[in-house]
């Protein structure tokens, strides 16, 4: 009789394009998001939670139009209860302004007007894996649904550049770049591509290729608006086949920023001509950033840049980014900018879908882990986080006792627990603290009973120690301590309070 074979073992590896998160990665988006959170309810934003699934109808013609629409977003076709007729289909959020829009439109009886919202969560997207990108991502946006003042979207910026400050990122650090779609579609109608189904696509096109203008400069727009780009490795892109002289007009708006705000606003208004949907933008250009100046949010914060268009289809009036200008070093040790984290812009026509009625509406979105990374690099993040107190075990059948210091550090505010594994061999609880990052170990034998005694070791002081032996501040200081066993949390506290001085 032939032997059964064994199922393989499944291979212990995540998923392409995803990451596992521990600890300290854990505690610091963590405390970032509050601190983010905190700003948006100060400005007077409620918290929203939306459901990770959405119907593909609700999603919207953002997605690819394809048989399965699976491309961008993770999407599967539900099994439908009825018999002979299909299923929804539906896919992971991958972003938060889509499930706003639905839920804007679900509830429009029962929200305020204007409807204030933040919402913060992990969004998918099945796109192409890449060094720093992953499928999956934290998202911190903030909404304004219902207001139609121009104002909105300069509190909008201006709250962004306050979450910024609120985190780390310092005045200089930063620059919210502010731009308004109505003024790009003035221009690509002075081109003759004016906003019809007719020139749909090729406007798409001129969007996405000038929104990577910082990647392929001026002559790299011109190939691709023009007859194609042919990229380092050989490969070609074909051309949206515009005329120079229209990629030159376009280009003038793109590098249309000028030496302030009000000059580049002039700029664009000679750029646009008498064209009223490109009047009506550079118009709202000039009131956020009288708006933003009146608040003192100047042009070291908030500034016209036409270079900023955001690649997202759905956008209908100001746009706008937050760039961080420090350099980083590249994995080969190049200086670079470390870029966009955040942005955001009017989106007048999403909620529309629902409703048939146009609901203005505006808001941003911050790449958390972007932000965080930035931190990091920065050096203003240490990847580090103090551990647990590590309560070690000398005897087993008094683990009762243990339980009774570790409860008594934890009611005091110190974050403690007792060892758990095999105590047979206790140069392992000692590697399982310093593993941890313990700042203290505790010991307390049959000896240090009898003296009603307990010992404490000073894990941080240990490590100083080793690694710095021949400095003299280190010689002379003790790291473990006896005391008596009513004094446990009051030299417990002392230590660790020593270090955070």
């Amino acid at each position: 009789m032939a032997k059964s074979k064994k199922s393989p073992k499944p291979k212990a590896q995540t998923p392409k394009g995803f990451r596992d998160y521990f600890g300290v990665e854990v505690s610091e988006r963590k405390e970032m998001l509050d601190k983010i959170a905190q700003v948006y309810h100060h400005y007077g934003f409620d918290a929203l939670e939306t459901s990770a699934l959405e119907t593909v109808e609700a999603l919207g013609k953002f997605l690819p139009d394809v048989d399965r629409p699976n491309a961008g977003v993770f999407a599967w076709q539900e099994v439908s209860e009825n018999e002979g007729k299909p299923g929804d289909w539906v896919a992971l959020r991958y972003d938060m302004t889509a499930p706003l829009a639905r839920v804007a439109a679900q509830f429009r009886n029962d929200l305020p007007s204007p409807y204030r919202r933040f919402a913060m969560g992990p969004v998918w997207r099945n796109e192409k894996v890449g060094p720093g990108r992953f499928r999956q991502f934290y998202q911190c946006d903030a909404d304004t649904v219902g207001a139609p003042s121009v104002a909105a979207d300069a509190e909008i910026c201006m709250m962004l550049s306050d979450c910024l400050e609120t985190v780390g990122i310092p005045r200089g650090d930063y620059i919210i770049r502010v731009n308004n779609r109505k003024v790009l579609d003035g221009v690509l109608e002075a081109v003759g591509l004016p906003d019809t189904d007719e020139h749909a696509h090729t406007r798409g096109v001129v969007l996405r290729t000038i929104d990577k203008h910082d990647k392929f400069g001026d002559a790299g727009v011109m190939a691709l608006l023009t007859e194609g780009r042919k990229d380092e490795s050989g490969d070609f892109t074909d051309g949206a086949g515009l005329q120079p002289q229209q990629v030159e007009l376009i280009l003038g708006f793109v590098n249309g920023k000028q030496a302030n705000n009000a000059q580049t606003i002039e700029n664009l208004a000679a750029l646009v001509g008498d064209i009223k949907v490109g009047l009506e933008g550079v118009e709202e250009l000039r009131q956020i950033s009288e708006l933003a100046a009146h608040q003192n949010y100047g042009e070291d914060r908030i500034v016209i840049d036409p270079s900023v268009v955001r690649g997202l289809g759905y956008y209908t009036g100001p746009v706008y980014e937050a760039e961080l200008t420090f350099e980083i070093k590249d994995e080969k040790g190049r200086p670079r900018q470390f870029g966009s984290v955040a942005g955001g812009g009017r989106y007048d026509d999403l909620v529309k879908r629902f409703t048939g009625q146009s609901v203005p509406a505006t808001g941003m979105s911050i790449g958390v882990d972007r932000l965080l990374a930035a931190l990091r690099a920065k050096g203003r993040l240490n990847g580090e986080e103090q551990g647990p107190v590590v309560i070690t075990v000398m005897d087993k059948a008094r683990m009762g006792d243990y339980m009774e210091m570790v409860s008594e550090l934890r009611k005091s505010g110190i974050r403690a627990e007792v060892y758990l594994g095999n105590p047979k061999n206790f140069g392992n609880q000692l590697k399982y603290a310093d593993k941890r990052n313990s700042p203290v170990a505790v010991i307390q034998g049959t000896d240090e009973i009898e003296k009603g005694i307990v010992q404490i070791k000073d894990l941080i002081l240990g490590k100083k120690i080793a690694q710095e032996a021949s400095l003299e501040e280190w010689k002379d200081r003790p790291n473990q301590f006896e005391v008596p066993r009513d004094q446990l949390v009051s030299k417990v506290t002392e230590i660790i309070e020593s270090y955070s001085k």
